[in-house]
């Protein structure tokens, strides 16, 4: 079974970066899209970003010109590196993987995001 692992969460200070880091066991890892995810206490998770096979990103309005999704298929990691953090990207971030009719593999637990003063 495909296993996730999500890294690089912290606390920040507004306007402050991170990096963020995600690995996976599956050995065709590079045929699928991948995404980045966050989700807050009491809403649905959201999609933050999304990178194809051969490296397109698409990213969510709201991150839009801040965070920068990047991937490297032959170690199977995918990044998020968040710029200009604002408060309102307090999350837990997960990764997985982003395919029209794959379903997504077994949620990681996340890693926490936290951007205070």
């Amino acid at each position: 079974q495909v296993q996730l692992v999500e890294s690089g969460g912290g606390l920040v200070q507004p306007g402050g970066s991170l990096k963020l880091s995600c690995t996976t066991t599956d050995n065709i890892f590079e045929f699928y899209n991948m995404a980045w995810y966050r989700q807050t206490p009491g809403k649905q998770r959201e999609l933050v970003a999304s990178i194809t096979p051969n490296g397109y990103p698409t990213y969510a309005d709201s991150v839009k010109g801040r965070f920068t999704i990047s991937r490297d298929n032959a170690n199977n990691v995918v990044d998020l590196h968040m710029d200009s953090l604002k408060p309102e990207d307090t999350a837990v971030y997960y990764c997985n993987r982003n395919s029209v009719g794959r379903d997504p593999w077994p949620w990681a637990q996340g890693t926490q995001v936290t951007v205070a003063s």
